[in-house]
């Protein structure tokens, strides 16, 4: 169990946290909510202890363990393979692996009557029991299950890490935290990197797991699957809601109602007490009457409406239409030597068309934007209609701001026909009024580098957008504004996003990137998983009946090729006689081994029981005699589990012949 008690921080005159507490417990599966700046992210921080607070603020039981996943890369990968890095996450069970092996050959080593070899064998107990308590024989499975999980194939094992990119390096932390299986997952924004199939594998996974876990999204969808609670931070308060993020939303505005209609209420009392004592203070018949009406005024705990966070409030700037077909691609194909990203991408836009690009990362995506804002070459036509106006924001726009600079200059300078004046409307718009706009950007959170970089792509007009994970770092209120702004727009839109939720709302085409090819699907994204899944229906259905019409065919074959087959048959099954024949003997001897190495566990077990008794250290023979035994038993054990390893691995090779 982790408590937080009484936490506050502030930064200058910025409230941070105020006296905020909270509990967390085994399994609690908690969605941790607020505009970007509330302070989530340190948050985090401070309950991983990577961020200092005052003692006794943060405690935890001993048995406690925390592991943080943050926004942004710190490691340093070196020249470890992608399966190292990631086995580095089990570095405690394999060092303890590596002392018992040592422990091992040390005690083979001893003559019999040395006294080492008791403090020897207490030592290999423990490490045994520790290793086997963390089933150490599964290690490289759970690294393929998840690592495949998370996106990456067998062939990516073998690889340098540091040779993938920004996004798939944050799959391999969040890979080593899920292995690590702590008590306490913290992630904040796990989904920003993932593609569609990689989000539900780990939502599945998440759904799954045992520990408890804090996560920091701003994908809806997401946190609606995977928290049943849901915590709020507003304006350095903490407010705790039983349910997912869906839940939240109800039950909160439930609770403003019911603030407003108290607050209204009071109000009215107010206001009707002071009318009475300002029409009657005079009157000295009604002096006890007015008096009194004082006195409850004055006794009176005044309600207080919460405050409300900020959130974005704009429109995309008009720019002039253009005609009627905004973007046609003919036999486009695009290239890395010899890898092929994609062939013969053929598709139209008209005015007013949403299109929502998908496919798994590396499919060809972010690629295909660039191509159209002409960043990339490719073959083929690309063509653009009369009086189009292009905008393009990458995904890793924010990235590539100049640290140096203001927000206001780095809006500024991207102006065509803006004042400065403008320049600073638009960004209080985005939430940066007053002094906030002379900030430098090197010092800005990611979502707020997210909004200045958004911010300095609206002050150009454009009549077709292309936008490449536009919501990362966005909290969710920024993305619901987003959201309708897009909607309302009258120009065209070419969007890449992961978040489902947000493009749901205002796409009306989908355009698929699968395996080099692209197929344009009409409707949201619900529409094309609902096409998909029909499609891959009479696909199914469509194979099984050539198989049924193949089977049905070889049946009507001639006699003479039936006589060939019988014969085919009979040499098979002579040659399968043989090898059952050799098959035998190996099975033999992996009966045998199986037997004895039970055997032999059952009596390690007893062993190990008899040596765990403090009565036996008092008898220095029978300690003796039991420690011998214990040895010749250990040593056993490796020659059979020898001989059963060979012929185990005998008996797959035959039986692969067969």
């Amino acid at each position: 169990m982790l408590s937080i008690n009484d936490l506050s921080l502030q930064y200058g005159s910025k409230h941070i946290f105020r006296n905020i507490s909270a509990q967390v417990h085994t399994g609690d599966r908690v969605g941790l909510i607020g505009v970007n700046g509330a302070g989530k992210s340190t948050l985090l921080k401070i309950m991983c202890r990577e961020q200092d607070v005052d003692p006794g603020i943060v405690s935890t039981a001993s048995w406690f363990s925390v592991a943080y996943l943050p926004q942004e890369i710190t490691t340093d990968l070196g020249e470890r393979t992608l399966y190292e890095e990631a086995e580095s996450a089990f570095a405690d069970v394999l060092a303890k692996e590596q002392e018992l092996q040592e422990v091992g050959r040390e005690l083979s080593l001893l003559d019999e009557d040395d006294p080492r070899i008791e403090e020897l064998l207490n030592l290999q107990g423990e490490l045994q029991h520790a290793v086997e308590g963390c089933d150490i024989f599964r290690i490289r499975p759970q690294i393929e299950q998840i690592l495949t999980g998370l996106g990456f194939t067998h062939a990516d094992l073998d690889r340098k890490a540091s040779s993938f990119s920004g996004g798939w390096i944050m799959r391999l932390l969040l890979a080593k935290l899920l292995l690590q299986r702590p008590s306490l997952l913290l992630l904040d924004e796990p989904t920003n990197h993932l593609d569609l199939d990689s989000l539900t594998w780990l939502e599945n996974f998440l759904q799954q797991y045992q520990g408890a876990l804090i996560v920091i999204s701003h994908d809806r969808t997401f946190l609606d699957r995977v928290t049943t609670a849901s915590w709020e931070l507003s304006l350095g308060k903490l407010t705790v809601y039983r349910g997912n993020y869906s839940h939240y939303l109800v039950e909160k505005e439930q609770r403003l109602e019911l603030e407003r209609a108290a607050y209204d209420n009071q109000q009215a009392l107010i206001k009707q007490t002071e009318r009475f004592i300002t029409r009657f203070r005079a009157k000295s018949t009604k002096a006890k009457q007015v008096q009194s009406r004082v006195r409850q005024l004055e006794k009176m705990e005044r309600l207080e409406l919460s405050e409300t966070d900020r959130t974005i409030n704009f429109s995309f700037p008009p720019a002039a239409p253009s005609g009627r077909d905004v973007l046609m691609l003919h036999n486009v194909n695009k290239a890395y030597g010899k890898q092929q990203v994609f062939d013969q991408v053929e598709f139209n836009l008209q005015r007013g068309d949403k299109l929502a690009v998908v496919g798994v990362n590396g499919a060809g995506k972010t690629t295909l934007l660039k191509i159209l804002a002409g960043l990339e070459p490719a073959e083929g036509e690309i063509r653009q209609g009369h009086n189009v106006i292009l905008t393009y924001f990458g995904q890793h726009q924010a990235q590539e701001l100049s640290a140096e600079l203001s927000i206001v200059d780095t809006v500024y300078h991207a102006a065509d026909d803006m004042t400065i004046t403008q320049v600073r409307s638009l960004l209080g718009a985005f939430l940066f009024t007053g002094d906030e706009v002379e900030k430098k950007v090197q010092v800005l959170s990611g979502g707020e580098k997210s909004r200045v970089a958004l911010a300095r792509m609206l002050v150009r007009p454009a009549n077709l957008m292309l936008l490449d994970e536009p919501t990362n770092h966005l909290d969710i209120s920024s993305q619901e504004v987003l959201q309708d702004a897009m909607a309302q727009y009258e120009g065209t839109i070419i969007v890449v996003s992961h978040n489902r939720f947000f493009v749901n709302s205002f796409v009306n085409k989908v355009l698929e990137i699968r395996d080099g090819k692209a197929n344009i699907y009409e409707g949201n994204i619900d529409d094309y998983l609902a096409q998909r899944e029909k499609l891959e229906a009479l696909e199914t259905e469509k194979s099984e009946t050539l198989e049924c019409n193949s089977t049905l065919e070889n049946e009507d074959s001639s006699s003479g090729s039936r006589v060939d087959k019988k014969e085919q048959r009979r040499q098979r099954a002579l040659e399968r006689e043989k090898l059952n024949k050799k098959l035998g003997p190996w099975k033999k001897k992996n009966e045998q081994a199986e037997e004895e190495i039970e055997q032999l566990e059952v009596r390690k077990a007893e062993l190990e029981e008899m040596m765990a008794a403090p009565d036996l250290y008092a008898d220095q023979e029978k300690w003796t005699e039991v420690s011998k035994e214990y040895t010749r038993v250990e040593r056993r054990l490796e020659r059979v589990y020898s001989l059963w390893e060979e012929a185990q691995a005998a008996i797959e090779e035959i039986e692969q012949q067969i």
